[in-house]
């Protein structure tokens, strides 16, 4: 059973920095898509970040020279380094991990910024 834990989340000042790490445990050594979203309150899930196999990053415009996606691909981790924080930044940060045309989820981790 694919399993997805996540950590680093927390409060930050604006101007400040977080560092999310998200480790998939319950499979064999793979390199698989992987990424974050997030979700404010009242407001839709979104697309913050993504790292394909081969090591492409997308990221939503908004997070653009503030935030760096990256993983480890032996410790089938995804991380993302998030600068510049801003309020509106302010969501529960969603992992996700492709596997075998399915997409499995962290459990959230909180992300408040105060301004």
């Amino acid at each position: 059973q694919v399993q997805l834990v996540e950590s680093g989340g927390g409060l930050v000042q604006a101007g400040g920095s977080l560092r999310l790490s998200c480790a998939a445990s319950g499979i064999a050594f793979s390199i698989n898509p992987m990424g974050w979203y997030r979700q404010a309150p009242g407001k839709r899930r979104e697309l913050v970040a993504s790292i394909s196999s081969d090591g492409r990053t997308n990221y939503a415009d908004d997070v653009k020279g503030r935030f760096t996606i990256s993983r480890d691909n032996a410790k089938n981790t995804v991380y993302l380094q998030m600068n510049s924080l801003k309020p509106e930044d302010t969501a529960v940060y969603y992992c996700y991990f492709d596997l075998n045309y399915l997409r499995y989820w962290g459990q959230g981790t909180q992300v408040t910024v105060s301004s």
